[in-house]
């Protein structure tokens, strides 16, 4: 499978990314793939290969690209409970750093960047995200409702702030479905219920799933809060949920 790294030209600057694509000579839907806040790494690399092998073109890109390439800190080889304190003390003055303004910008460029690709096919792009990314997938969505028609979030964050451009409030002209993936915690009930009220203010179909038993960072090997069984599911929802909403691959 062909894999290889990009840079996408951005208004501020060129943002480092990683692409997967399958090795058949045909074009492809496009998929916009937005990391966790521990930013692209060969963990989000192998499930742009898994997502590429069921016939989509990946683009991951590291939306940190103003700090620097990834990975932006050093990442120990295994995330747990002793090394996670000292690493999100770097990570998370750059999260709080990116603001709507910066991710507006960013999904112009990268839709466009995806779009323009020799291998995508025409039609309407996927947008998914993992914890952080969540919250970009969706910004994006409503940004261009003309230009995705899938979004997908797993143990979404940030996507409910009490801030007034909190991504929650920005749905207004949403058209594409929706699947949000939700551990344990990762919504007070207050925080949910204003979710749930803003998607169905949209009208779009979706899905506010909590994955029972787990933690935030579910789908991420390469740290402690991986859990297999909640892996599975995630793609149990992601690959119909593309399949529903994307041209076929061609």
């Amino acid at each position: 499978m062909p894999t290889t790294t990009l840079h996408i030209p951005t208004t501020d600057g060129r943002a480092d990314a990683f692409v997967a694509y399958p090795d058949q000579g045909e074009r492809h839907p496009g998929v916009l793939v937005y990391p966790d806040a521990i930013g692209l790494r060969p963990e989000v690399e192998d499930k742009a290969r898994e997502l590429a092998a069921h016939g989509y073109y990946v683009l991951v890109p590291n939306f940190f690209y103003r700090v620097g390439p990834a990975p932006i800190v050093e990442l120990p080889a295994f995330i747990d409970a002793e090394s996670r304190g000292a690493l999100f003390e770097q990570i998370v003055p750059h999260v709080h750093e990116h603001a709507a303004d910066r991710a507006l910008r960013d999904a112009e460029a990268f839709l466009a960047f995806l779009t323009s690709r020799p291998e995508v096919s025409p039609g309407p792009v996927g947008a998914v995200g993992y914890c952080m990314g969540a919250a970009l997938a969706l910004r994006t969505a409503a940004a261009h409702p003309d230009r995705v028609a899938a979004v997908a979030g797993f143990h979404p964050g940030l996507v409910v702030t009490d801030g007034a451009d909190s991504p929650h409030l920005s749905l207004a002209d949403l058209t594409a479905e929706v699947h949000l993936g939700l551990a344990e915690g990762d919504l007070p009930p207050e925080e949910l219920a204003a979710l749930n009220q803003a998607l169905d203010a949209t009208g779009v179909p979706y899905a506010t799933e909590l994955y029972a038993g787990t933690r935030h960072g579910f789908t991420m090997s390469d740290t402690d809060a991986f859990d297999a069984d909640a892996l599975t599911r995630h793609w149990d929802r992601l690959l119909p949920l593309l399949r529903r909403n994307l041209t076929p691959a061609r």
